[in-house]
């Protein structure tokens, strides 16, 4: 985004029950599941969803303790989790199959360590990640109140909440904010789509979710009244996947930072940390935080590339975008590999990846999260490099 003049920038968010994040949500559950058995299991899974049918495909290399009964039975605790209990798409009722297979052995040898050789990325491709000064989490503010609106209202409805009575788990949100000079200064329009029950008037939702959308702004940033839009078809009773065939990896603009920012193209869910589709995103999002947090820049990207099979990156890019505070970019990246090593064994290693934490990222984005110590989940999102950082920098 530029750092002059007037714009608008859109981002969108979709809740947890969308069609697409029902399956991020079961790729992740069946990757948790190997890796509470074995951290150090390969899992390449992806989840299609539809009307009252799941199909769970992909490779593993796992203990055989995680048979496929189970994993069709945590699929429908992480739908009932989810909310639906329609007559579409109900976790009981639902068929499920699994059709997982051996991992190929010839990209085994290709990750696994051996002899001399370190452990090698398990895929070729080139990952980004990004972080700039628009919201405390360092996040595009746009994508950040997309996520909020969503997280807040199903917060809500999860326990029950009177003031979200009749509303649905498939919603999906979309935000727009004007900026001056590189800063936003408020919403000019909000779509909100939100499933319901039968019988509630278009009328009736947004008066619901106007006070929990404002709410969930900045002071003085709600839009005006006529670009507020919610559910803009009129009704919106068939959802989640019995309304829309769901499938692994279709968010990936969601996930990360709302087009704000590059993406590799390589989905996240179900993929353990040798994929470095996932744990390179994440450890580049963790540099560029950092960079940020320390103040040395206002924004930053960052992107990394990968061959199959070879543990060293193959090139190291740092954008700070104009915004570096007296920060030469070739000393940032020589400072960089001195305190983190971004080959995937070191990324898993000093991230703590091989743990069982995938589910919560499953929606509302992998990044801006809380990283919590007590469950290890979102450790990519602290800020520990920062004294380095500085002292480098002579901060």
């Amino acid at each position: 985004m530029r750092d002059t003049g007037e714009y608008l920038f859109t981002s969108e968010s979709v809740s947890e029950g969308h069609p697409d994040k029902v399956a991020d949500r079961i790729s992740d559950t069946v990757l948790d599941a190997f890796l509470s058995a074995d951290p150090y299991s390969r899992v390449a899974c992806e989840t299609l969803v539809t009307t009252n049918r799941v199909v769970i495909a992909g490779e593993v290399r796992g203990p055989g303790s995680v048979t496929p009964d189970y994993l069709k039975h945590l699929a429908r605790l992480a739908i009932h989790d989810i909310g639906y209990e329609q007559d579409g798409f109900h976790w009981q009722n639902a068929s499920v199959e699994c059709h997982l297979h051996a991992q190929s052995a010839h990209i085994a040898q290709g990750v696994d360590a051996a002899g001399n050789k370190d452990e090698g990325a398990g895929d070729q491709g080139i990952m980004f990640g990004y972080a700039c000064t628009e919201t405390p989490e360092l996040m595009p503010a746009p994508l950040y109140y997309a996520h909020l609106i969503l997280r807040r209202i199903n917060e809500l409805r999860r326990i029950k909440n009177p003031s979200v009575e009749g509303l649905l788990p498939d919603a999906k949100s979309q935000v727009t904010l004007k900026y001056v000079d590189g800063k936003p200064v408020g919403a000019t329009s909000i779509v909100l789509s939100t499933q319901h029950v039968e019988g509630m008037e278009q009328a009736q939702i947004k008066a619901m979710v106007k006070p929990l959308i404002a709410a969930a702004l900045p002071d003085g940033w709600m839009c005006p009244d006529a670009e507020l839009y919610v559910n803009p078809t009129g009704q919106f009773v068939i959802g989640g996947p019995d309304g829309d065939c769901g499938l692994t990896g279709r968010k990936i603009i969601v996930d990360t930072y709302g087009g704000a920012a590059p993406h590799g193209g390589g989905a996240f869910s179900g993929k353990d940390p040798t994929k470095v589709d996932r744990s390179a995103a994440y450890a580049a999002r963790y540099v560029a935080k950092n960079v940020v947090a320390a103040g040395l820049a206002d924004k930053c990207t960052i992107q990394v590339s990968y061959a199959i099979g070879v543990a060293k990156p193959l090139s190291v890019y740092f954008d700070l975008h104009g915004t570096g505070r007296d920060v030469d970019e070739v000393k940032l990246a020589k400072v960089i590999d001195g305190l983190v090593n971004l080959s995937p064994r070191g990324i898993r290693e000093h991230l703590h990846l091989n743990r069982p934490i995938y589910v919560p990222t499953s929606a509302y984005g992998h990044f801006g999260r809380t990283p919590d110590d007590e469950t290890g989940t979102f450790t990519w999102e602290r800020t520990d490099l920062v004294p380095e950082l500085k002292r480098a920098f002579g901060r």
